[in-house]
């Protein structure tokens, strides 16, 4: 009897192998759809309401909007771009801040067209920006920097921008890539005028144990984790780069410090996006009186 059933019980092993087979090809297949062609092109625009301690009333309502990664090269094509920068138009930011990485390093990308289309960013106070450990790719920094001039974004290479509004100041500082670059924080901390509140942006979010001790700043942006890029839910990611590795993703605080990290807006390594959508951080800044 046991014999008889021996062929039967095969043939309905080789069907379950071959329906488990089948599942994991579509799982996978969508899996792959959804990380390369989904995700990287749904881009989130994400609002975050901040009270500033001593921020001036004349900057009630301040709009600050924060890019970051774009990682220009094949995997960030010109469609998408030219989406993110209507996305960013759309919020009416008063200040544009951009946190590293605008190339990806051994990739080449169009100079030209890179800068036609960062040069359509619309702000009312100013574009600014720093660089990542990306932009550091030494055969292209002197063109990645040209390509911040000619777009008319101001690259805050150890430099401090001010906003003046009825007499009141408000901060805008920037420090060259700490792990790659020449960053001088002391430098940039002497241009900044007493008492005036004052927002830095740095590639590595990690950074914010070192600006943080100066109880300089209010507020650090920063990038570069893509928040794991690749993370499976309700998980921290698998994998993240030196510098941002602590603070990967979101909204934290150090000592007086807020820290924000953005996700960023395209891709290294692998060109996939999974449980990290593309992001544009719209900050609207509040007096706390």
């Amino acid at each position: 009897m046991l014999a008889k059933q021996h062929p039967l019980i095969r043939r309905k092993i080789r069907i379950w192998i071959s329906k488990f087979t089948l599942i994991i090809i579509v799982f996978t297949t969508c899996c792959y759809i959804y990380a390369a062609k989904i995700e990287p092109n749904w881009i989130e625009v994400v609002p975050i309401q901040l009270t500033i301690p001593n921020l001036s009333m004349v900057f009630e309502d301040f709009k600050i909007v924060q890019i970051g990664d774009i990682h220009a090269s094949k995997f960030m094509p010109e469609k998408r771009l030219a989406k993110i920068i209507r996305l960013v138009n759309q919020q009416q930011p008063d200040v544009i801040a951009i946190t590293g990485d605008l190339i990806t390093h051994g990739y080449s990308f169009d100079a030209n067209q890179l800068s036609q289309t960062l040069s359509q960013l619309q702000s009312k106070s100013g574009i600014f920006a720093v660089l990542g450990n990306h932009d550091h790719w030494e055969e292209m920094l002197a063109v990645l920097k040209q390509v911040l001039v000619e777009s008319n974004i101001t690259n805050l290479d150890n430099q401090v921008c001010l906003i003046e509004r009825d007499d009141q100041q408000l901060a805008f500082a920037g420090l060259d890539d700490p792990y790659w670059g020449k960053p001088d924080l002391q430098k940039t901390i002497t241009q900044l005028p007493n008492d005036t509140t004052a927002l830095l942006l740095v590639h590595e979010p990690d950074y914010i144990e070192t600006s943080a001790a100066t109880h300089r700043f209010v507020l650090q942006l920063s990038g570069h984790s893509h928040g794991g890029q690749i993370r499976v839910p309700f998980l921290d990611p698998l994998i993240l780069p030196p510098g941002g590795r602590k603070y990967f993703a979101g909204l934290n605080q150090v000592e007086d410090t807020i820290i924000y990290t953005n996700r960023g807006l395209g891709m290294t390594n692998l060109p996939f996006r999974f449980g990290s959508r593309p992001e544009i951080t719209v900050f609207t800044l509040h007096s706390a009186s």
